[in-house]
């Protein structure tokens, strides 16, 4: 015969013996008068420089003349669907530098972010994810 808890045939009561506790022990439970502190002037101005949104401070490439060859090829494409010259070429110049800080193709990103977005920057998916290129984990909705 399997030995059963007294908790098995009064579920009601186990429910309310373990509110009760909780109620007791509530108070012991304080952490003190925190204080949210305030941040210093350098350390907000360094957050929103992480944040802000700037071009890249430097292209990734080989050389000069190639990042100039790329950055003309691509602006070319890009100019029916960013009709601006210096939007355009701050927006190649982030693609290409971060797409290289992950290890990514240039290209193969700039593909993807034409799928998703269709170079909108502010698009918004049916899934209600915004930006220009939205990208989620396999099994993700």
């Amino acid at each position: 015969m399997q030995c059963r808890s007294p908790f098995d045939f009064f579920p009601r009561a186990a429910a309310a013996l373990l509110a009760l506790c909780a109620v007791a022990l509530a108070p012991l439970a304080w952490a003190g008068a925190q204080v949210e502190e305030q941040l210093s002037a350098s350390v907000q101005a360094s957050l929103q420089a992480a944040i802000s949104d700037r071009a890249a401070p430097r292209m990734v490439f080989n050389s000069e003349s190639e990042g100039s060859t790329w950055i003309l090829d691509m602006s070319n494409r890009l100019a029916r669907k960013i009709p601006d010259p210096t939007t355009r070429r701050e927006f190649l110049t982030t693609v290409h530098y971060e797409a290289s800080r992950a290890g990514l193709d240039p290209q193969i990103v700039l593909g993807l972010i034409q799928v998703e977005s269709n170079f909108r920057k502010y698009a918004v998916s049916s899934a209600a994810r915004a930006a220009t290129c939205r990208s989620c984990p396999s099994g993700s909705s």
